[in-house]
């Protein structure tokens, strides 16, 4: 194990997490002087990751880098079942097969911030198919639905009345039962995930083990600054995504929303980021420099750093002379009364979207610029008095004039 105190520990530990439960016992593992077991389980329901993901899976790769084995658990079992938590329907099951597809894929992304030396891959259908029907039935017996119903998410489907089928209950029920095959000393999660970590405590308790400890990571907000981030929503950056792309999103972020994520996503040290804050607070950093260099770190990890200045490069020279039409429709748009017109009207009036929500899914993508600048805001809005040029897609133009009443 590499040789940090417990205090330093504690302190890399802490960094980012919401929560850490209860804080004393994980001391007391970490001070256990031996390799920790430490579990992450990903449900492999989709198949690309995304930066949203790698939250959690940057403080695994700090677990390793403190000598601790990481278990990177793929719930191809409990994706049968699908995750409830945050859902107010049930999930629509995916077949085994499509879930060993997406799980295929996320092997390859995820080493490209964790030890493929220092990780373990497990699969719960290894010991979940060896479960028996009176193996489930004595698990279930564990669990009232009152107790069930505790969840938040399940609580408020119930009081709507929309309804919960039972094999959902089963699912924080098959994650604690994770704990117990795999034995935790740690389990990590996002902070909805609160209920379904808890209860691998309690059944490692009632199964006579030492139960885990738990940390919890923040849910990383979308592009958007608002939502989670989610491909479903278009407010992502994905690990797969083109060098171009994800430096085009990052440097587009809003100012207080890059704070967040060099907390977040950056492996730059507290005291480094604390200093260039400094710098943008003073003006002598301008903030799209302080996001160009969280993108480039980023797109390095996943990339390499010449894919990084590629794409900053291309990013500086997008749009020169030559790059845009001659000729393109121009539209004239009437100021509302807040004296300007939000950009996907804009772009929904102009054709250049077909209606309000492709445009804001198009302008979460970076698929929007603005007189050949990226503009990846939702809440952009075009002010009376000006004309711009408008691009959505590769080939898609409008000059386009803003009046007033």
């Amino acid at each position: 194990m590499t040789q940090v105190s417990i205090e330093n520990a504690l302190a890399i530990v802490r960094r980012g997490a919401a929560e850490i439960l209860p804080e004393q016992e994980l001391a007391e593992k970490l001070a256990l002087g031996r390799p920790l077991r430490i579990k992450a389980g990903f449900d492999p329901t989709a198949p690309d990751l995304h930066l949203g993901h790698t939250v959690l899976i940057n403080k695994l790769r700090q677990f390793q880098e403190l000598g601790h084995e990481v278990i990177f658990l793929i719930g191809d079992f409990t994706g049968l079942i699908g995750d409830p938590t945050g859902k107010n329907a049930t999930r629509a099951p995916l077949t085994r097969a499509q879930l060993m597809e997406n799980a295929e894929t996320y092997a390859n992304q995820v080493f490209k911030i964790l030890d493929p030396d220092k990780t373990r891959v497990e699969y719960n259908s290894r010991w979940m198919d060896q479960l028996s029907p009176a193996d489930f039935i004595r698990l279930a017996a564990k669990l009232t639905v009152a107790r069930m119903l505790e969840r938040d998410d399940f609580n408020k489907r119930f009081k709507a009345e929309q309804p919960i089928s039972i094999h959902e209950f089963l699912y924080p029920l098959m994650q604690g039962y994770d704990s117990v095959a795999l034995e935790a000393d740690i389990e990590l999660g996002g902070t909805d995930q609160k209920f379904n970590l808890l209860m691998g405590r309690e059944l490692q308790r009632d199964a006579g083990q030492s139960p885990q400890a738990v940390l919890m990571m923040p849910i990383l907000e979308g592009l958007d600054g608002v939502k989670k981030m989610s491909k479903s929503l278009g407010n992502y950056v994905g690990l797969n995504d083109d060098p171009g792309d994800m430096f085009g999103k990052l440097v587009n972020i809003s100012d207080d929303l890059m704070w967040r994520y060099y907390e977040l996503l950056s492996f730059q040290g507290l005291d480094e980021i604390a200093s260039l804050r400094k710098d943008v607070e003073a003006g002598t950093v301008s903030p799209t420099a302080a996001k160009a260099e969280l993108a480039r770190e980023i797109i390095t990890r996943f990339h390499d750093a010449d894919a990084a200045e590629r794409a900053a490069r291309s990013a500086g020279n997008k749009f020169r002379a030559g790059d845009m039409p001659d000729e393109m429709p121009e539209y004239t748009l009437v100021a509302d009364a807040d004296g300007g017109v939000p950009l996907s009207v804009l772009l929904r009036e102009t054709t250049l979207a077909a209606s309000s929500s492709e445009a804001r899914n198009r302008i979460l993508q970076g698929a929007c610029r603005i007189d050949g600048e990226l503009m990846s805001d939702p809440t952009h809005r075009a002010i009376a008095g000006e004309t711009h040029v408008y691009q959505c897609g590769k080939k898609r133009f409008a000059r386009v004039t803003v009046t007033r009443q």
